[in-house]
């Protein structure tokens, strides 16, 4: 089976498969954006104990090795600045980009620049023909990525796939590219 690449170095960020390594660092980048994360995460709607950053890490390894999610740890510096992932939850031949940045490190470009090379990324993969981005219509900065990387929205859906949270207004944009015709020689 074709995985992505595990390591993806740009000019600003550096995108890393997560590592068990990452327990204690991750807790706390969470933990500390929890009140950003909560209007738009269902998972951060409540506390977010040691016990739950211990099973993320494990299950993102597990996903990584059957190819069912592809999930890095945004890096600015070395530090972990948040998380990014391509996952198969949507149809046969699709990866859906989901992200979140800790706050201090939002509004520089650096969830628009991962995804861009999630992109590459995912349409390297053999059968994946499209790239979707989902976010809550009430959500504008998430907007503003696949707006940014020439998505096209394809779909609004009421109601919405997850649990809705406090931010949202219950109604699920989603966004989709399509992979480039091959050009014949």
């Amino acid at each position: 089976m074709a995985h992505p690449a595990e390591v993806i170095t740009l000019e600003s960020v550096v995108l890393r498969r997560w590592r068990g390594d990452d327990l204690a660092e991750m807790h706390q980048v969470v933990t500390e954006a929890l009140p950003h994360l909560r209007p738009w995460m269902p998972w951060a709607a409540g506390e977010y104990p040691i016990e739950a950053t211990t099973e993320f890490l494990d299950v993102c390894d597990r996903n990584w090795r059957s190819g069912d999610a592809y999930t890095y740890a945004i890096t600015v510096d070395g530090a972990i600045a948040g998380c990014i992932a391509m996952e198969r939850r949507i149809d046969p031949g699709g990866l859906e980009i989901g992200y979140w940045l800790h706050p201090d490190h939002t509004g520089r470009g650096l969830a628009t620049t991962s995804a861009a090379a999630l992109v590459d990324e995912a349409f390297a993969l053999p059968g994946v023909d499209h790239v979707e981005i989902w976010h809550d219509a009430a959500n504008t900065a998430s907007q503003g990525v696949p707006q940014r990387l020439g998505f096209t929205c394809v779909d609004r859906r009421i109601p919405t796939r997850d649990p809705r949270t406090s931010g949202e207004d219950g109604i699920d944009v989603v966004w989709r590219l399509t992979r480039p015709a091959r050009r014949l020689a």
